[in-house]
């Protein structure tokens, strides 16, 4: 019987262990795609408590609570201690083998604040506590935590609408890891709601000094803002998409539709998707322009509980896994900006495990030699982001693709103790290839290139990929 999480966990062969600890482990970290509050990274943020850096805004965690039949009040209520909700999470977290927060829990302790011991809820207090007077100490502070997990590049996740100002406050500050911003424009395609729509165009129209009253209006702010974000290191793009929208339209529609919408007019469903047909062509052009990196996040339904999005609002812990027939709409999208020349490199996510064929196939339409890797199947994101989902994405992309060429993984976290992740994965393509290799599948006399191959997709094809 093996130790629970000792230096070999989850490497099965001798191979592995090797190509962990020789090769994977020593690589800094480039999260290219998270959710950290870049004010916390400028102000040097020191966390209160354990609670607050695991569990607050933590709708992973949230899910296992109150499926455990914990009261939402210890979730996110505003009237229970810090340590009253730290002791019902681990009252909660001998009842989640087998599920990946038990072992990002422990990973996480074992990290960040070298505890050893199992959390339940005899150790509660001790862990609580001990963890408490770390957190109080200058080196557990939010940049001290990405110092000790040896990050080199993060790249946030930011509105067009957005100042940038602790970016710039963080670079200026002479802060040696480097905090990127990311353009994520989904708002300026959601017109699903007019009077949202025309309130968030009256932020665009400010802060781009920009009268908006036309489509091209909107386009030409976008461009000043996009063209900001460039001056600030922005590398990539990203969208986080139900679907990919591929509609037919003539610019006289688009057009027609903006000022419907701008006007306060609901849009019929064709408009609906006309229009974010046109700004995803838009967005991907401008992308191009600038040699940036698009990404798609797409397959999730959002606030599924009508009940608890009113009480709470988004990204509490009510979104899954949605069915779309999308890969006919992702193809036609690619095709149109390949077609005219203007397809940038691009990252695939999806939400829902039996598309990954379809997108581990989707990749080689586009490959145009240019670029290793162009077309990106990106790592397994949300709900496939732990060791089954990584293998599935591995082995499809392995399969279909050039596993080789992978940029390889990302917290999308908005936590500073969700570097572990980065662990995770490096064991578990480790494993992976390990056991290829003591398995005959690869040759043994090929393991320097199974060495580079490890050393590749865990730092090296990011940093050429996104030229950071």
């Amino acid at each position: 019987m093996k130790n629970f999480m000792d230096e070999n966990f989850l490497l099965q062969t001798e191979t592995a262990q090797k190509l962990y600890h020789e090769h994977a482990a020593k690589m800094p970290i480039i999260d290219y795609h998270c959710h950290l509050i870049p004010q916390m990274v400028a102000d040097d943020y020191q966390f209160k408590s354990l609670t607050e850096i695991w569990l607050g805004g933590d709708h992973y965690k949230w899910r296992a609570m109150r499926t455990n039949g914990v009261d939402e009040r210890y979730c996110t209520g505003k009237d229970t201690t810090d340590w009253e909700k730290f002791e019902k999470w681990a009252e909660t977290v001998p009842y989640t083998f087998r599920n990946p927060l038990y072992h990002w829990t422990h990973l996480e302790l074992k990290t960040a604040f070298g505890i050893n011991k199992v959390l339940n809820p005899k150790t509660a207090r001790e862990i609580f506590d001990e963890c408490n007077e770390k957190l109080a100490k200058p080196e557990y502070s939010a940049r001290g935590m990405m110092r000790r997990y040896h990050v080199e590049t993060v790249c946030t996740t930011d509105d067009p609408v957005d100042s940038l100002e602790y970016h710039i406050k963080t670079r200026e500050s002479g802060f040696e890891i480097k905090m990127l911003p990311t353009w994520r424009p989904d708002k300026a395609m959601a017109v699903e709601v007019p009077a949202d729509f025309r309130a968030y165009m009256e932020k665009l129209s400010a802060v781009s000094g920009v009268t908006i009253s036309s489509f091209d209006d909107m386009v030409t702010a976008l461009r000043k803002r996009h063209d900001f974000f460039a001056e600030q290191g922005c590398k990539l793009s990203d969208h986080g998409i139900e679907e990919f929208y591929a509609e037919d339209y003539t610019n006289a529609e688009i057009n027609a539709i903006f000022n419907k919408v701008y006007g306060g007019t609901e849009l019929t469903k064709e408009e609906i998707l006309k229009f974010k047909s046109a700004m995803l062509i838009v967005f991907g052009e401008m992308d191009w322009e600038k040699g940036w990196t698009q990404q798609f996040h797409y397959g999730a339904i959002r606030n599924n509980n009508t009940k608890m999005f009113k009480l709470l609002g988004p990204d509490t812990g009510f979104d899954s896994i949605g069915e779309f027939t999308t890969a006919k709409a992702m193809a036609k999208f690619l095709d149109r900006l390949n077609t005219e020349g203007k397809l940038a490199k691009t990252i695939l996510y999806n939400l829902n495990p039996c598309a990954n064929e379809v997108i581990a196939t989707m990749l080689g339409n586009f490959q145009d030699g240019t670029i290793p890797g162009k077309i990106q199947f990106g790592s397994g994101w949300w709900f496939l982001d732990q060791k089954d989902g990584m293998e599935k994405q591995m082995n499809a992309l392995s399969l279909l693709g050039l596993l080789s060429r992978f940029v390889g993984m990302l917290t999308d976290s908005r936590s500073f103790l969700s570097y572990p992740r980065h662990e995770y994965f490096r064991r578990t393509l480790c494993n992976l290839l390990g056991n290829d290799v003591e398995n005959g599948e690869i040759p043994a006399c090929e393991i320097e290139r199974v060495n580079q191959m490890v050393e590749d997709i865990c730092y090296n094809n990011a940093k050429k990929f996104f030229q950071f």
